[in-house]
């Protein structure tokens, strides 16, 4: 598997066209064999190629990725000699890892019994969402329940989504300020879905998009995955800087711009009005579509919630907004429900992409999404007091941990983008997973490789208890100094 995915096939293989589609734009563009060794290298310590697995021949790559094979021969030296891969005669190129080192990926550093290397329990701050709210699941499930036994009379194929979640979707929109028709509805295995499938209809291999950076990690893949040449609009504690945004449209014209406006994963920031209006304008002169991820637009815990971006278009002014969300923030991320709204045309075209790939979502799921829906309005106070209560509590251990780390405090969202004040963000999450700490480092962030080291993504989404102990294993790992790997301390790739 591919797209963020650890590869495990059942010979320990990866084929080259398998690889080459985990492979960043700008290397595929332009591959030399430092880069390429690089960005193999962060594909192993991500997890994304597992270990032990068998590279594709030297030749076999060459074609894949459009080099010479002395560029893979090149970048395959480079990986032996740090440590990454092995040879054996006649059987192929391993991957590995060198001496001392971990791989740092989404499932790789807190094993199957939720402890670390040394035994401790484990503590997971690499997931930015909260269990189900107590008891509030199972009223859901038993709300649902009567409704089953007419659905089950029914094939059960809703490619669309069910009749009914759709029009209380739509009306939800309504209700916040974006007219819309239960037509203009597809509901989708959660918010990532949405996502992969836009992409899918709107973008062929080579198109030129433009994202936030940094940006939800999630979202890169499925752009990397896709082949997609990736842009990007800096996001920084500032915010959004909209001069360079308007600029980087208008010169490169991309085919779809992707957005997080309501408490960006991973900043928190919140796009003001006037910088909507002015991206609305922006992409429209372009011809740009606008995907617009509103997975944390109600996580507002300082500020009033802001109506849908595609709301402040003039009638008939949003018709390349595409808005999408999901449940698994404000509710249950195990509960797979997103959507994706759009005009009808465009949803029509979307549910036949999705048809291709997978029937119709979960009835069950649907079902039980309808009463959540219902009472979001009575439900999600007590959510965000519980988050506000978390967020205070993280911030004081970070104080009292670590106060030389540097934060600003959202006024939304589930999560903290810290500046460690050194680059070592990928080597602290590496011993920080042998404390049994699952982090986010803030490189898998960035859309161009090496970027954000000196951050780290610290979500306030567990308890005040499991969140002390993290941060506190977290700094006694930072301060009793923090091994650089020895691609640190020896940047091969670095022409």
């Amino acid at each position: 598997m591919a797209n963020g995915r650890v590869v495990r096939t059942a010979d320990r293989t990866i084929g080259s066209r398998q690889l080459a589609a985990l492979l960043p734009a700008e290397v595929l563009a332009r591959p030399g064999y430092r880069s390429l060794a690089d960005a193999l290298r962060t594909l192993i310590l991500d997890g994304r190629i597992a270990l032990h697995v068998r590279l594709p021949a030297e030749r076999e790559l060459a074609e894949a990725v459009g080099a010479s094979r002395a560029t893979v021969t090149g970048a395959y030296d480079l990986l032996r000699e740090s440590g990454y891969v092995r040879s054996r005669r006649g059987s192929g190129t391993w991957t590995e890892l060198p001496d001392g080192h971990r791989p740092v990926g989404a499932h790789a550093l807190v094993g199957a019994d939720g402890h670390g290397a040394d035994g401790e329990p484990g503590i997971d701050l690499a997931i930015a969402a909260m269990g189900a709210p107590d008891g509030l699941l199972a009223d859901a499930v038993a709300r649902a329940a009567p409704l089953l036994p007419e659905a089950a009379r029914t094939p059960g194929y809703h490619p669309f989504g069910l009749p009914d979640l759709r029009e209380a979707v739509a009306e939800r929109f309504t209700r916040r300020g974006l007219p819309t028709r239960p037509e203009q509805i597809l509901v989708t295995s959660g918010a990532q879905q949405a996502f992969s499938l836009v992409v899918s209809l709107l973008c062929r291999a080579g198109d030129r998009v433009v994202t936030e950076n940094p940006t939800y990690a999630n979202a890169l893949d499925a752009l990397r995955h896709a082949r997609l040449r990736t842009g990007s609009i800096a996001v920084s504690d500032a915010g959004w800087d909209m001069e360079i945004a308007e600029s980087m449209l208008r010169q490169t014209v991309p085919r779809l711009a992707y957005v997080i406006p309501d408490f960006h994963n991973p900043t928190g920031a919140l796009m003001p009005e006037e910088q909507r209006l002015r991206l609305l304008a922006a992409t429209r002169r372009t011809g740009t579509w606008l995907v617009v991820d509103e997975t944390v637009a109600d996580i507002a815990l300082d500020v009033p919630a802001l109506a849908p971006l595609a709301s402040l278009a003039p009638r008939g002014g949003a018709d390349h907004v595409v808005t999408i969300g999901s449940l698994s923030k404000t509710h249950w991320g195990g509960l797979r429900v997103g959507w994706v709204r759009a005009g009808a045309k465009v949803i029509t075209e979307l549910t036949a992409v999705r048809v291709s790939a997978d029937m119709t979502g979960s009835v069950l799921d649907q079902l039980v999404a309808l009463p959540l829906l219902a009472g979001m309005e009575r439900s999600l106070p007590a959510r965000l007091a519980e988050l506000r209560s978390r967020r205070a509590a993280l911030v004081d251990s970070l104080q009292r941990h670590t106060p030389e780390w540097s934060w600003q405090v959202p006024p939304g969202g589930l999560s903290l983008w810290v500046d460690l004040g050194v680059p070592v963000g990928s080597a602290l999450s590496e011993r920080a997973a042998a404390a049994g700490v699952h982090i986010g480092r803030g490189a898998r962030f960035g859309v161009d490789p090496g970027t954000f080291e000196h951050r780290l993504r610290i979500p306030y989404t567990l308890p005040a208890d499991r969140l002390d102990e993290g941060v506190r294993r977290l700094a006694a790992a930072f301060h009793d100094g923090v091994p650089l790997p020895p691609s640190v301390n020896r940047p091969y790739w670095v022409a």
